[in-house]
This record gives C-alpha cells, sequence and structure tokens, in this order.
C-alpha cells in the first residue's frame, strides 16, 4: 500500500482525436473488454489504499457524474472539480482543484490510460522534491519524447529522452502561487526540472494511450 491516500484523474478532455466515438460518450467512460477505462483506474488506485479521488469534468460532464456517482461502489470517496464549458487544460486543471486536492502530495493519472502500473509502488515526495514522475519508453506516435531522466532526475533536455506516461506525484506547493486560468502542465514542470525539483523512473511495463479508435480496438482485441 502507498502512504499516499489521494489521487487526481484527468477526464475533462473533449478527446477529438477519439471521435466518432467521442461525440456522445466522454473518452474515459470508453470501455475496455466491458469496463470503462476511468473504472479500471479507479479499481487500481483502490487496490494501491487510495482513498479519495478528485475527477475533473468539462466535455459530457453529467455522463461522468451519472457513471461514476461518490465512489461508493469503488470503496472511495469521489470528489470532482467541474471546470465548466471549456476544459483548463492539465495545468490550469490541477491549479482548479486544489482545494479539493489537501495540502499534501496526490497521484496524478489520466481517466484514458490502460497500464499495469502498479500505484502502491509511487513514492511520498521528499521535503525538498515537487513531484516524481512515470516515464515509458516512446510509443510511436511521439518518438520525440518528453523529458531525460539522469541519475533518478527528470531533466528538459539529454540522451534518450522518454515520454511521460500521465502518471506521478505531485506536491500541491508546485501548483499553489500560480493563477487561474487555462494552461498546460508541462511548462510548469520544466521550470521545476531547472531546480532539480522533479525525481522519475523509467517503467517498462504496459502501458498505452488510448487515443484513437484504433488503440481502443486493438486493445480489445489482445486483452
Amino acid at each position: 500500500m502507498t502512504a499516499l491516500k489521494t489521487a487526481m484523474i484527468f477526464a475533462a478532455g473533449v478527446g477529438e482525436r477519439m471521435r466518432p466515438l467521442t461525440l456522445t460518450r466522454p473518452k474515459p467512460l470508453l470501455e475496455v473488454r466491458g469496463v470503462s477505462l476511468i473504472a479500471r483506474q479507479l479499481q487500481k488506485l483502490k487496490a494501491a489504499g487510495i482513498e479519495r479521488v478528485v475527477i475533473n469534468v468539462s466535455y459530457l460532464a453529467d455522463l461522468i457524474v451519472a457513471a461514476l456517482g461518490n465512489g461508493s461502489q469503488f470503496g472511495l470517496d469521489i470528489v470532482y472539480s467541474d471546470e465548466g464549458a471549456v476544459a483548463l487544460e492539465t495545468g490550469g486543471g490541477i491549479r482548479h482543484a486544489l482545494h479539493l486536492l489537501g495540502d499534501k502530495p496526490f497521484i496524478l493519472t489520466n481517466g484514458d490510460l490502460w497500464t499495469d502500473y502498479d500505484y502502491a509502488t509511487l513514492p511520498n515526495l521528499q521535503a525538498s522534491q515537487q513531484a516524481h514522475l512515470v516515464l515509458v519508453d516512446n510509443p510511436a506516435h511521439h518518438l520525440e519524447g518528453d523529458f531525460a531522466l539522469v541519475n533518478g532526475r527528470c531533466k528538459t533536455c539529454g540522451p534518450a529522452k522518454l515520454t511521460y506516461s500521465g502518471i506521478g506525484v505531485f506536491s500541491p506547493a508546485l501548483f499553489a502561487d500560480l493563477p487561474a486560468g487555462r494552461y498546460r502542465l508541462a511548462p510548469i514542470l520544466r521550470e521545476a526540472m531547472s531546480f532539480g525539483d522533479v525525481r522519475g523512473e523509467h517503467y517498462q511495463g504496459e502501458w498505452l494511450d488510448v487515443g484513437t479508435p484504433e488503440r481502443l480496438a486493438e486493445l480489445n482485441a489482445r486483452v
């Protein structure tokens, strides 16, 4: 069991690359063998010892709330960070949800991931640490990667860049002084990396960004 007790799941996006499947259903509710992607994430978080999950919502938010409710079906306490008609992107979404996340480090993950990563292995943050990122081998659709991993620290440049999986642990302090608004997480991470405040790991197990109908079909065919 992880010492971390709170998690946030990104579920606010429109899922344009997944159309036409997302015209009437938000991407996290798309199913693999009859179970939605986000339900599988919730099950994994519960198994890891997480108690409270904050889910940001925007596009077709009412469908996500109706499907997941207060989390009792998963043994979790689920609360929602409603971003209104236009999603606030990854950085702005976290900033908007800070009042729900509390003052301790939290797990962050995406509602449209498929992975066998064990959330219980995620470390708590050290006092001077702002984030811990799980990096994976670069998929075919993102061969350039995102960040380098050098002696356990994430760098903006370096040999053999890896891809940020969408899974990590974050300190609320990283976002506390940021303004409200719509902005991405990556520039915030790059600035923190310049101070050496972001550590990471290279995960080589199963991971898939279920971003297109073709990837979802392939996943359903092999699971």
